[in-house]
């Protein structure tokens, strides 16, 4: 195993910047996950860990090592590519054999370690079967275990579930969770996925135009997102951004908008950034959308309403937007319904307008927030 690092890595396609002064360090045996739309640089980021794109500028780091100029093969980095690659004229034994036959491993040798990966594998009875007899599933299965029967000291991972259906991706992120459990890899998985990005890691990087823009545990990106760009990738549906206004009076600082306020109790934000009638963005996961038919709360409009079984999505209208609220299906109000809405103040965000950047966050915390006005009834 190693730890790996990247520092101020900068990679250009033309004009474009893929990766754009990006520092990740990852320590020995950890499980991070690379979360980012399409086109953010995920897969460039594990280009170059591999070897395969060199930085324009910055440096890549395996146990304080620099490898930045080192040829791919001498690194002892594998990875796993999104296409698979399998040879379809050989069969899973040779598949798993091949990179070992090609570093001209012991014959004995090469038959120990394709019977150790492909029995933590639980593909061990599929080792005569080519490609072709595979499910989809067992197919991942054998291309994860010809990166790993090297034996790496850090193992990439490049969106390896994303041609797999729902139920062979649920079944295929407990497999790897477990497998990572079990072998204590230094693993890093690229994906698109939030589920699979909050579900198996330790930690996740979260990466947008070639910029890391928050590194945390899951729980933290999704509680206490740094900026609204993590907010948006990570929740579904994405976390609600109402505009809004600072005022500041006496000491107390008010978020306002035109049917109701916020009162922030408690703040740590950086100097400058609350300013009396500066714009800001309030934000509230639509699962934080309180909706009720009483005289508190502001007032609000049904406008559709998206059924997904154990719940509901209700887009209302608010102060002539569209805000997103999660609801049981029992509880659901008929389109063109008046209703009231409020929001539970343990779980909003404020951000600043023009950057984007948090600037104080409740996270589940009591005490930084108060929606001022009656309560939702």
């Amino acid at each position: 195993m190693a730890s790996v690092r990247l520092e101020n890595v900068t990679v250009r396609f033309g004009a474009v910047a893929a990766l754009n002064d990006v520092s990740l360090a990852i320590d020995d045996g950890e499980f991070v996950a690379v979360l980012g739309p399409p086109g953010a640089g995920k897969t460039t980021l594990l280009r170059t860990i591999v070897g395969l794109e060199k930085p324009e500028s910055g440096a890549v780091f395996a146990d304080d090592e620099n490898i930045t100029e080192m040829y791919p093969g001498d690194r002892d980095i594998a990875i796993m590519f999104q296409n698979l690659a399998l040879y379809p004229d050989r069969n899973v034994y040779d598949n798993l054999a091949f990179p070992l036959k090609q570093a001209k491993t012991p014959k004995a040798e090469i038959k120990r370690r394709v019977a150790d990966t492909a029995a933590v594998l639980h593909i061990d009875h599929l080792l005569k079967r080519k490609p072709g007899k595979l499910s989809g599933g067992e197919r991942q299965r054998v291309a994860l275990g010809r990166a790993m029967v090297r034996d790496p000291r850090v193992l990439l991972l490049d969106e390896p579930l994303s041609a797999l259906d729902a139920l062979l991706r649920l079944e295929m992120r407990v497999e790897l969770k477990r497998l990572q459990r079990d072998v204590h890899r230094t693993l890093v998985y690229v994906t698109h996925d939030q589920i699979e990005a909050m579900s198996m890691p330790d930690r996740v990087a979260v990466l947008g135009s070639g910029v890391i823009q928050q590194v945390d545990t899951p729980e933290n990106v999704y509680h206490r997102p740094a900026n609204q760009f993590t907010a948006t990738v990570v929740g579904s549906p994405p976390m609600n951004f109402v505009p809004c206004t600072f005022r500041t009076s006496d000491g107390v600082v008010r978020v306002v908008h035109p049917d109701f306020s916020v009162r922030v109790l408690s703040t740590t934000p950086a100097p400058g950034a609350i300013v009396d009638g500066a714009s800001c963005v309030l934000g509230v996961r639509p699962e934080d959308v309180q909706i009720g038919t009483g005289n508190g709360g502001a007032p609000a409009n049904v406008f559709v309403t998206e059924p997904l079984g154990g719940e509901t999505v209700v887009d209302l209208h608010l102060g002539g937007q569209v805000v997103k609220a999660l609801t049981a299906p029992a509880l659901a109000p008929a389109p063109g319904s008046d209703v009231r809405v409020g929001f539970d103040p343990r779980r909003l965000h404020v951000f600043d307008a023009a950057s984007g950047a948090a600037v104080v966050s409740a996270g589940g915390a009591d005490g930084v927030f108060e929606v001022e006005g009656p309560s939702i009834g």
